[in-house]
């Protein structure tokens, strides 16, 4: 299907957007080798939208009045000590496959950007995994760059 037939629509999640997150949120859990975890998923997202912690965006591909699929956007605010201001994380992003390749990463990272540049941020930053090469290239025709100043380090607990 052609990106031309396809509408996507973008959607600030509210929380009566749960049963609709929820199950994407659980989809890119599994994405990441993470187990099922569906009530799990839907208690985080819950508690996400009701503390306002995090802003949602969630995406619809539609063609001839039919959805073809989803997708979502999850972003947390944070401060850059360098920079002296306010800097998105954009933490998680999750197209279902059927809605794949049509726009819909793009629309959802084009509103995380309208988000930041609204809110006066001084930037966004991200991870992903150094397998994940479709993202990387999106991320990086999008203007993202790769640092290479620092390294991520991480504890578990």
């Amino acid at each position: 299907m052609s990106q031309a037939t396809v509408e996507i629509k973008i959607f600030r999640a509210e929380p009566e957007h749960l049963e609709v997150i929820a199950p994407l949120f659980n989809a890119y859990r599994i994405f990441y080798e993470q187990p099922s975890d569906p009530e799990g998923a839907r208690e985080f997202i819950r508690t996400r939208l009701e503390n306002e912690d995090s802003v949602i965006f969630w995406a619809v591909a539609a063609a001839e009045g039919k959805v073809i699929g989803m997708g979502f956007i999850q972003l947390y605010p944070t401060l850059s000590s360098l920079s002296l201001g306010r800097l998105w994380l954009l933490n998680d992003i999750y197209v279902s496959p059927e809605a794949r390749r049509l726009g819909v990463a793009k629309a959802l990272m084009q509103r995380a950007r309208q988000l930041a540049t609204e809110s006066g941020a001084v930037g966004l930053v991200l991870n992903t995994a150094v397998d994940n090469l479709p993202a990387q290239q999106l991320y990086e025709s999008l203007g993202y760059q790769q640092k290479e100043k620092f390294v991520t380090y991480s504890l578990n607990l």
